[in-house]
């Protein structure tokens, strides 16, 4: 409900100062439409973790609170003991918003962009036990890997951000599914973290359906796939005391596979065609796919749907054998090759358009 409010209200505020996004060549949208979903969307999850932070170090002594925790089986201390890592984390989101704030106002160049992100990630990565850990004992070596995975989801999702609720439904439907892999691991801190993410993008995601009345822009484009990185990076996986099997530790990328999908496909594109991949263009996997006759919400429904469907499949991978893991992966590899066979459909010109 806040992220609706402050999404309606930011939408009002940014048409009235002119902060809004306008048809250009390097667009989908022929419209006019304000920005700043970013802002509801970044002050929505800085003001519920500050709440809750701030509610857990009040309450944490008080008797109903103990007992409502021993009851779900939590400590307040180790609530405690994680604001830190908390407060690292949305320092690091902060970053990134004003990053992004200030590309959607002033248009920066790709390498500062990328300098800032990786530098957010380091730390984030290195002070926040945000990394990966699998086998790996060596904690640079998994935060340097943690922080290139990070930057990676990043520009996925600000990729993705391409077509009227496209970033923010992917990622709802990819950050609930890491949701139900917390739960089951019985970890309740990043499932709190998931659950208010997934809220948080809801309620702007009313507003920017098709048609978009508001988009989020870099500034909120950017923290979206920063928090889906941080997810994917903070649940745990691999349990070898319950079953000693390792491929739970692929469920990050078989949930990502749509948005690392579109991320690989453009990049690989652009550069075929002498671009540079942090060049906007028209050629995403959505484009492709209205420009084989599916309306935005058709085109938009379609990827949420693929994203379920590959999601879906990566929440068994704790209860399966070595088939079942196969045929998992096996199942992701058919629902992308199904994209790509209706966004491929037809001939294109050098451009990317059908002839």
């Amino acid at each position: 409900m806040l992220s609706l409010i402050l999404t309606a209200l930011t939408a009002r505020i940014a048409r009235r100062i002119d902060f809004v996004s306008r048809p250009a060549s390097d667009r989908f949208s022929r419209r006019t439409v304000p920005l700043g979903g970013g802002i509801a969307i970044f002050v929505t999850l800085s003001v519920i973790a500050v709440a809750a932070a701030i509610a857990v170090k009040l309450l944490s002594s008080a008797a109903p609170f103990a007992r409502l925790a021993d009851n779900a089986n939590v400590k307040p201390a180790d609530f405690l003991a994680k604001i830190y890592q908390l407060a690292i984390i949305m320092l690091g989101a902060a970053c990134l918003f004003i990053l992004g704030l200030w590309d959607d106002k002033k248009h920066l160049g790709p390498g500062l962009k990328l300098a800032v992100q990786l530098a957010a990630a380091i730390v984030v990565t290195a002070f926040s036990q945000t990394r990966v850990e699998f086998f790996i004992p060596n904690q640079v070596f998994t935060s340097i890997v943690s922080a290139v995975w990070m930057v990676g989801i990043i520009n996925a999702f600000n990729f993705l951000d391409n077509m009227d609720g496209l970033s923010a439904g992917i990622a709802a439907i990819a950050s609930a599914i890491l949701f139900v892999a917390a739960v089951i691991s019985g970890q309740v801190f990043v499932a709190g973290l998931a659950i208010v993410f997934v809220g948080t993008l809801l309620g702007f995601l009313t507003l920017n359906f098709p048609p978009a009345r508001i988009f989020m822009g870099d500034a909120g484009s950017l923290v979206v796939g920063f928090f889906v990185a941080v997810l994917t990076l903070r649940t745990t996986y691999y349990h070898e005391a319950l079953s000693g099997r390792w491929y739970p530790v692929l469920l990050p990328l078989i949930v990502m596979a749509v948005p690392l999908y579109d991320f690989i496909s453009v990049t690989l594109l652009r550069l075929s065609q002498g671009k540079s991949p942090f060049v906007g263009d028209t050629q995403h996997f959505s484009h492709r796919l209205k420009k084989r006759g599916l309306t935005d919400t058709q085109t938009v429904l379609t990827l949420y749907l693929a994203t379920l469907a590959t999601g879906l499949g990566a929440t068994f991978l704790y209860q399966v054998n070595s088939i079942g893991a196969i045929l998992i992966f096996t199942q992701t590899f058919m629902v992308l090759a199904i994209v790509a066979i209706l966004e491929g459909t037809g001939k294109n010109d050098k451009n990317g358009n059908p002839s």
